[in-house]
């Protein structure tokens, strides 16, 4: 299994560790715009080999795509981060150009690929993926609910106080902190709603904290988080390469699904060696059918920004 990661920032680097510490993978390729930054950190990396007990060769290539021929999976989180007070949404202009431009490239050499994209505005970029490769729906998948959805399951645990493996949780809808849709009616602590532990009032903040969790966190570092987007892409990666049949939510192609069009938009998907196994279409009440319906919303308008 070769894995190739298209930019080697904070979240690149992070995914490439979390894939390689792992070992199940043969192989992760990072790539990089920047002279010598892939190499280095591919270097930095092989030398915790020894150290965290791993036997994936990391390697690294400056805008070589040559390298990255006949790869398993693609990870694209190649973009400028947010900074503080910048939305994703802002990041469309220079960002749909770099995914754009990657993507291609990285089909030419691995035409039967499966891709991931982590670059912001990420329902619009796996959207762009989508119109501009021609690759089938169930190969291009986006990160965020998977990240969004430990984001929630972090908040849960801090208002339980509880171990976060006693916790569930799930969270759709677009990777906004307006468009997210925590599903705290289905959160549960080892099977039991969480409702039964904490107020309506608690489980209200929550849900707030948790749609703006990004927002947080680039308020405190400065930029974009990469420890949990680099674990999130892993787990993806991971539930592909074993063929696990795991669901996460992703951002999709919906054609239908959950009465929505010709978007990209997360929900919970299966995941195994063909990438989206299944869409899970699970029962919502009007509340969440309403939060979600107004989530398409804002994606589709964010969408409209784009010069297909």
């Amino acid at each position: 299994m070769k894995i190739t990661v298209v930019g080697a920032g904070a979240v690149g680097a992070s995914c490439a560790e979390y894939i390689a510490i792992k070992d199940f993978a043969a192989e992760v390729v990072i790539l990089d715009i920047k002279e010598g930054f892939a190499e280095g950190k591919a270097m930095d990396l092989m030398q915790t080999a020894s150290l965290n007990g791993f036997d994936t060769k990391i390697t690294g290539s400056t805008n070589d795509y040559t390298k990255t021929a006949n790869s398993d999976i693609c990870v694209i989180t190649s973009g400028i981060p947010r900074k503080p007070g910048m939305t994703r949404e802002e990041l469309i202009g220079i960002n749909a150009g770099i995914v754009k431009m990657v993507s291609a490239s990285l089909i030419k050499h691995s035409p039967n690929t499966i891709i991931i994209v982590v670059s912001n505005p990420m329902d619009t970029m796996t959207y762009l993926v989508h119109k501009t490769t021609g690759l089938p729906k169930n190969r291009i998948i986006g990160m965020g609910g998977a990240l969004d959805s430990a984001r929630f399951k972090y908040r849960l645990a801090e208002a339980l106080g509880a171990p976060i493996s006693d916790v569930d949780g799930m969270v759709i809808g677009g990777h906004s902190d307006k468009g997210m849709v925590p599903l705290t009616r289905l959160a549960t602590r080892n099977s039991v709603p969480v409702s039964e532990f904490i107020s309506e009032e608690r489980l209200e903040q929550v849900l707030q904290d948790t749609k703006v969790g990004g927002a947080t966190l680039t308020g405190l570092l400065g930029t974009s988080a990469w420890y949990a987007p680099g674990a999130a892409v892993s787990a993806l990666v991971q539930a592909i390469a074993c063929d696990q049949k795991k669901i996460f939510p992703c951002s999709v192609l919906l054609e239908g699904e959950y009465g929505l069009n010709d978007l990209c938009i997360g929900v919970p998907v299966i995941l195994g060696k063909n990438g989206i196994e299944s869409i899970v279409e699970i029962n919502l009440s009007d509340a969440e059918k309403a939060h979600l319906a107004a989530s398409a919303v804002g994606v589709k308008a964010t969408n409209g920004l784009l010069e297909l």
